[in-house]
């Protein structure tokens, strides 16, 4: 019997790489989104019909603060894996719309959880976010560091996260891993997201804003690495820890895992690779940190690479040029 999977979030840009990866490798997969406009739902329905080609995958419209639909197809599968990718993404939109995140990413996750609870599963893995890091200034960011002092309320929800799911680990055994992802990107990406919105603006000789004056670095994590991460981690289910760390529990079959590229990069390295690829130069704008920023992350995946023999590998200039290659061919075909 093909493992059946829950992802949800399937319509996002993690979601739809997982869940194309998990059909071609022959599972059964069933989605789930809401589909909002965070940003333009045309590309999460392009992305969604790319997914609806395969037979073995069904879709569900469904808010996970929908709890009622939620436990119901949970009862109707009966899932052996369960990836929690659906979330209120965005730092800065946190500072302005704080009320959808509690309502996704806290009131979502402890409904995902709840439908777990009722309806126990293999392994339940979810994304949490390097944002959690916040104020920490040592580098490279470990997951034996301690996590509390976000920047963010985007943060102080993936923070939240990860601490209900070492509660319900804790009390009911549900094997969970977190996975802290590190500034994902490639094709298919987020309009909201550096990437997609310089190369947007560089196409319309608009002007990019280069934040902190160019004086920051990021752990550019390009997406089937990340993809590959889980879908090695996905078999390693944890169980309770000899000893007790930040990143492992003793009482709880729980487990954290940085996943980034621990290569961290200049802003002005990964315009300079965009600007290349589009054959185009940027207008730039020099602008000052904006809340709820960190000048540098930088992921120590020594722990990850323990586990599965694999870290993200995937070089900058080889990681844009796929996302432009799939940038002007999709531009093209929407202009």
């Amino acid at each position: 019997m093909k493992e059946k999977i829950l992802v949800t979030g399937a319509a996002g840009f993690i979601g739809f790489h997982l869940t194309m990866r998990l059909l071609k490798d022959g599972y059964w997969v069933v989605g789930i989104d809401n589909l909002n406009d965070y940003y333009d739902p045309v590309l999460k329905e392009d992305r969604l019909s790319r997914l609806q080609e395969f037979p073995e995958f069904q879709f569900y419209r469904y808010d996970l603060a929908d709890k009622v639909h939620l436990l119901k197809i949970f009862e109707q599968h009966q899932f052996d894996l369960v990836i929690h990718l659906a979330a209120q993404a965005g730092v800065r939109y946190s500072i302005t719309n704080p009320d959808v995140y509690i309502s996704t990413n806290i009131v979502g996750f402890h409904n995902i959880q709840e439908a777990i609870r009722a309806n126990p599963v293999k392994h339940f893995i979810y994304a949490s976010s390097s944002s959690v890091y916040g104020g920490n200034e040592k580098l490279p960011f470990s997951t034996d560091d301690h996590v509390d002092y976000p920047v963010s309320l985007y943060a102080a929800t993936k923070k939240s996260n990860e601490l209900m799911a070492h509660t319900y680990s804790h009390l009911y055994g549900i094997p969970s891993t977190g996975l802290r992802f590190f500034t994902v990107y490639g094709p298919w990406g987020r309009p909201d997201m550096a990437l997609f919105k310089f190369a947007e603006k560089i196409v319309k000789d608009e002007t990019i804003d280069i934040y902190n004056n160019g004086d920051m670095r990021r752990d550019f994590t390009y997406v089937d690495d990340v993809v590959e991460s889980m879908v090695r981690l996905m078999p390693k289910v944890p169980s309770k820890g000899l000893e007790e760390s930040a990143a492992q529990s003793k009482i709880a079959p729980y487990r954290i895992f940085n996943i980034g590229s621990h290569n961290p990069v200049t802003l002005m390295e990964y315009v300079d690779a965009l600007e290349r690829h589009l054959g185009k130069k940027a207008r730039k704008s020099f602008v000052p940190m904006q809340p709820g920023d960190v000048k540098d992350t930088f992921a120590d995946v020594s722990d990850l690479v323990r586990e599965i023999d694999f870290s993200p590998r995937t070089s900058i200039d080889e990681g844009v040029g796929s996302f432009v290659k799939w940038y002007q061919d999709y531009r093209s075909k929407r202009v």
